[in-house]
């Protein structure tokens, strides 16, 4: 399940961060990222820049390897990004004198491998999830969630999109109505309430605690179940079904809260969290 969600992903090569889709049955990879890991503290989009130029001049077609893809950018937006895949990216690190080219092959040489595992045997991107997030200090009781949770987060988008939702601003709104229905805030909102750093791409879900991860999976699941029952011909009624998918969860969280005499909504991010050992343990159940 987790490789029907081909969304905007990252990866990352010796700490830094590449974003990369995947597109036609292969990955992309953004060019200006992977230009800024070989050269380090060089003006990597002005290197860009001026190696395109030199490319050209030196009779290399780009517009056979580059492809435009949406990506999401530093202010969240997504925008369009020189993309290329493993063999494009082989031809234009070639022209880049770096120490890393030989080892950044490697490395994207496996994350192609990875994936082709992935499709044959779709447990080992999970597995392998659970390792990144086991390296980031989760407890497996959290990261048992948080699986769970971006498996729901796909069935939920792909009946969106048998109701006609394409467009991500679309997708946006649908989940900002549910959330606020759960919670009381959009994403947004939430972010800052828990006070992750604007300047970090963090994902909020990531920064949550497990009442909240459950309470987040109830509202999607619902929403979804509903979606399937009277099937939602209108963005209008889409907007319609995710209120009142929020609104179970709603309803949920306020028995739970009345029942163990506090909030489970936390104002506490990852790094509190890990700070103080919260993820998955019982003082954030």
């Amino acid at each position: 399940m987790m490789n029907r969600k081909k969304e905007n992903k990252l990866v990352v090569f010796e700490d830094k961060e590449i974003r990369h889709t995947w597109y036609k049955g292969d990955w992309w990879f953004s060019v200006v990222d992977v230009v800024g890991v070989l050269v380090g503290n060089v003006n990597y989009r002005r290197y860009w820049s001026d190696l395109k130029i030199k490319l050209k001049e030196e009779g290399f077609q780009l517009y056979d390897i580059i492809v435009q893809l949406k990506l999401e950018a530093p202010d969240g937006k997504m925008r369009e990004t020189d993309c290329a895949n493993k063999q494009g990216l082989f031809r234009i690190i070639q022209s880049i004198p770096s120490k890393k080219v030989e080892p950044f092959k490697l490395w994207l040489a496996k994350i192609g491998s990875e994936r082709i595992d992935e499709i044959e045997n779709p447990e080992l991107a999970q597995e392998r999830m659970k390792k990144l997030y086991e390296e980031k200090g989760y407890s497996k009781s959290w990261i048992d969630k948080r699986i769970r949770g971006i498996a729901i987060r796909a069935d939920l988008t792909d009946e969106w999109k048998n109701r006609g939702v394409e467009e991500n601003k679309d997708f946006a709104i649908l989940t900002n109505e549910i959330s606020k229905a759960t919670f009381g805030m959009t994403p947004m909102e939430y972010k800052n309430f828990k006070n992750i750093p604007k300047r970090t791409k963090a994902n909020l879900r990531d920064n949550m605690s497990d009442w909240e991860l459950i309470f987040t999976m109830i509202g999607e699941k619902t929403t979804i179940d509903i979606s399937k029952q009277e099937k939602p011909n209108t963005f209008n009624k889409n907007k319609k079904v995710v209120r009142r998918g929020g609104n179970v969860a709603k309803k949920a969280r306020d028995e739970v809260e009345k029942e163990i005499g506090r909030s489970t909504i936390s104002d506490k991010n990852y790094l509190h969290m890990k700070e103080t050992k919260l993820i998955g343990g019982n003082k954030d159940e």
